[in-house]
């Protein structure tokens, strides 16, 4: 609490007319995720709380020190390289670390972190730049039938692909999906044309076509997602490949209407263990929606809507095409990375590692949320600045 004061004293010295609800949506929602990893484990707890510290530290030294943010439009070229750079940096060899199949995550000494998290919030304000600069062009075509040429599109293509290959290489599923999802809700906000949103969605399911057939780890994935028990063994027949998913179903259904309540809930084993492996990271909603029944799992997707709706009327107010392009790709991306993750707890679709915004365990996850917090902030008070 008195850090969530401190940084909203800070906002209101150094960025007065920002979106007041922001701040606080983010506050509940590290708090719920604070009080669901302490009934886990106390001791990641405890480490998530030293993530928040820094999340916030770097949130305060982003609002306060940062005179302009659309100074980042006049070096885009360099933070998609850094972007790119960044996705890269797990497949580096004695850098890059492996957990649950997906190369994500990278050791120097005794600190893990996950660059992607990072390189989520540049690409983001890459696209924003270069869909500013090219938006007509983009928009109304230039080449053969219509369509923008090669030296309009080609950067861009440039860049997302070197990201979408990067992001298969490492395994990375739901990264790809979210990094996706961000390219294609960017660029119809920047042209209005459905037709890049239909093109977008052919090639996406001809890639995953594709992959499907030469990753096992992506065959896996789906088959889990279609028959969580597909691979019982004889010789163990409660641990199978889809046991993560069978037993996170088992919970949220156990948790009825309102919930076994809060530390009430099935979810330690006596000696100790939990019985949904990750449960602090990939299935902590499934830990919310057993103790909280559906009552407090709607509230949390509720909570994640608000944003979105803040964060998109911050955009629709914007007047210049940065502004508005920034806004909508960061609110985008923490609101389908929210999708993604909830949908894979629940079996919508099938299931990818990556984290709650906010709610999940992970400092890197936590630091990224905080800088696009910050952000939506700087561009709210420029806004309501210009406005007024």
């Amino acid at each position: 609490m008195a850090l969530y004061v401190a940084a909203h004293l800070v906002v209101r010295v150094a960025l007065p007319l920002a979106d007041p609800y922001l701040l606080p949506l983010s506050g509940v929602l590290t708090g719920l995720g604070l009080t669901m990893i302490y009934r886990i484990d106390p001791d990641l707890a405890f480490r998530q709380g030293l993530w928040v510290v820094i999340g916030l530290a770097a949130f305060a030294a982003l609002v306060l020190f940062l005179k302009d943010y659309r100074t980042f439009d006049q070096v885009k070229y360099i933070l998609g390289l850094a972007a790119i750079f960044l996705l890269a940096l797990p497949a580096v060899p004695g850098l890059g670390r492996t957990i649950n199949g997906a190369s994500l995550w990278v050791g120097v000494g005794p600190v893990v972190f996950q660059p992607g998290e990072f390189a989520k919030v540049l690409l983001v304000v890459f696209l924003a730049g270069y869909l500013r600069d090219n938006r007509e062009m983009l928009s109304m075509g230039s080449g053969r039938y219509g369509l923008p040429s090669l030296k309009h599109f080609g950067p861009l293509l440039i860049i997302w692909g070197g990201a979408m290959l990067v992001l298969f290489q490492t395994n990375d599923l739901g990264g790809g999906l979210l990094y996706f999802s961000i390219f294609l809700a960017m660029l119809w906000v920047a042209t209005a044309r459905w037709a890049y949103v239909a093109v977008g969605g052919l090639l996406f399911a001809a890639g995953a076509y594709a992959l499907y057939h030469v990753t096992p780890h992506v065959q896996d994935r789906v088959a889990i997602w279609l028959d969580c028990s597909w691979t019982v063994s004889n010789a163990c027949p409660v641990y199978t490949e889809g046991y993560q998913l069978a037993q996170s179903i088992y919970a949220i259904s156990g948790g009825g209407l309102f919930g076994q309540g809060l530390g009430e809930g099935v979810l330690i084993s006596p000696e100790g263990h939990t019985y949904i492996p990750f449960l602090s990271t990939d299935f902590i909603f499934a830990a919310i929606a057993q103790e909280l029944g559906l009552a407090g799992a709607a509230a949390l997707v509720l909570l994640y809507v608000v944003f979105l709706y803040r964060g998109f009327r911050i955009a629709l107010m914007a007047d210049d095409g940065f502004s508005k392009l920034l806004a909508v790709g960061l609110t985008s991306a923490l609101a389908i990375q929210a999708f993604i993750i909830t949908a894979g707890v629940t079996g919508l679709i099938p299931l990818t590692g990556i984290t709650l915004p906010y709610v999940s365990y992970g400092g890197s996850s936590i630091v990224a949320n905080f800088l696009i917090v910050g952000l939506l902030l700087m561009v709210s008070n420029h806004v309501n600045r210009e406005r007024s």
